[in-house]
């Protein structure tokens, strides 16, 4: 009988390009997570889309692969471009000498989502494709309270092919509102819109670092949208304010809440529910299998630390497991208008989770 558990890196390719070929943003993931849902068939896991969206194909819980299927909006043409190529406009494939693959979600997070579901098949390990990453996690935040707890999470976001990341800072999103009583513009007393931008100033100025702290360490406070304006009976002045802020490992959400309301005195702030910082340690099992593993590849492991968030900080506020994040693609490419992934390290990188997951597992590394 064949092996079911033999997918070449010819069928994980074809399954990465598939992957990419399909628009997949934020909720409308479904016909990228059939497309997952075949291949797991086809090599005799069983697979399905569980209430939310999300790709489940349990398996040996040693370890949990798992990474989004979701993308941000954005089409780029789907296209393989080889070594040999003399078209200007894809002169990278000749500067690198390996095959690239353009397209939306090629490096976030597609590629490694596909990797990991080379490696689940390959190994035996459980796999889960998660839905809604980049708008509000409610694929990891429906996971950690649906399933038990794993032996180990390795979540997929681009790290390169040699780089393990450790930390995220955790997030946290506002929406300010303030109402004042219209009037002629030249009164001073100020009106809503003032009071809003007056708040920000001050929240700003209260998170405000020198130089030389590194951006992982400190708070970043970003207003995302503001809207104002005289009401539509005329009779008052409306100011919302949509802020976001990141969280490093050394403050909790809830100090960063207290400190940005220290100094409102007028109009209200309603908070989302915050994603915590997670900084894992260098020195767990899994740490130390990938970069064991990356070693065995001829290449030095990279420990990293990222500014933004992603679905392992909520793995982590649940599960008390070791887990670290890792995939193929450069993050300098997340969302940009030439996301590309290079063929080569994507097959290396389905090579490297397929050592993990056997050294996890208790066999040869």
């Amino acid at each position: 009988m064949e092996d079911t558990t033999d997918v070449s890196l010819e069928d994980a390719r074809e399954l990465l390009i598939d992957l990419v070929s399909i628009p997949s943003p934020s909720g409308d993931e479904v016909e990228a997570a059939e497309r997952l849902v075949d291949f797991f068939d086809a090599y005799g896991r069983e697979a399905w889309i569980d209430e939310v969206g999300n790709v489940r194909a349990p398996a040996d819980d040693v370890v949990l692969l798992t990474s989004h299927i979701d993308t941000v909006p954005g089409e780029i043409p789907v296209e393989v471009t080889s070594a040999d190529e003399t078209d200007v406009e894809r002169e990278i494939a000749e500067e690198t000498g390996e095959d690239i693959l353009w397209g939306r979600g090629s490096v976030d997070a597609t590629g490694p989502l596909a990797a990991m579901a080379a490696a689940a098949v390959r190994t035996g390990v459980s796999f889960v494709g998660v839905v809604g990453e980049e708008t509000n996690s409610r694929g990891a935040r429906y996971l950690v309270e649906d399933r038990e707890e794993p032996g180990a999470v390795v979540n997929g976001e681009p790290s390169g092919a040699t780089g393990i990341t450790l930390g995220y800072r955790g997030f946290l999103a506002g929406t300010y509102v303030a109402t004042s009583e219209s009037g002629h513009t030249s009164r001073p007393e100020p009106n809503a819109i003032q009071h809003a931008t007056n708040w920000w100033t001050g929240v700003e100025a209260a998170f405000e670092d020198d130089e030389y702290t590194a951006v992982f360490e400190r708070v970043t406070a970003k207003p995302v949208d503001m809207n104002g304006g005289i009401s539509d009976d005329g009779l008052s002045v409306e100011a919302t304010l949509d802020v976001q802020l990141r969280i490093p490992p050394s403050l909790d959400a809830e100090s960063v809440r207290e400190t940005a309301e220290a100094g409102l005195e007028i109009g209200t702030v309603t908070w989302a529910e915050p994603i915590p910082p997670v900084m894992e340690s260098p020195r767990t099992e899994v740490a130390r299998a990938f970069r064991a593993a990356i070693r065995k590849e001829g290449s030095d492991p990279r420990l990293l630390r990222k500014t933004g968030t992603s679905d392992m900080n909520l793995y982590a506020g649940v599960w008390d497991c070791p887990m670290v994040t890792y995939g193929p693609g450069n993050s300098d490419l997340d969302h940009a208008p030439d996301e590309r992934l290079s063929l080569v390290e994507f097959d290396r990188s389905v090579e490297i989770l397929e050592r993990v997951a056997t050294t996890l597992h208790g066999g040869d590394d």
